[in-house]
């Protein structure tokens, strides 16, 4: 899986984790059912599915990293 680094100070490669961010700072007081939540959120950047089911199916393929 490729993983891409954002450059300091260019905000505009980091809109992901920002919204990210944003997004647990309103859930912030329900912490441990806020992170299942975005868990279980579709997001369009996967197609609209969710980063959970992402997950999953990088597992169930025979492309993930095993230990």
């Amino acid at each position: 899986m490729p993983i891409y680094l954002c450059k300091p100070r260019s905000p505009w490669q980091r809109g992901t984790d920002e919204n990210t961010n944003r997004l647990l700072r309103q859930t912030s007081p329900r912490a441990p059912t806020s992170a299942r939540e975005l868990n279980h959120r579709p997001r369009k950047t996967h197609g609209y599915q969710t980063p959970a089911e992402v997950y999953a199916d990088l597992l169930n393929s025979g492309d993930a990293l095993t230990a």
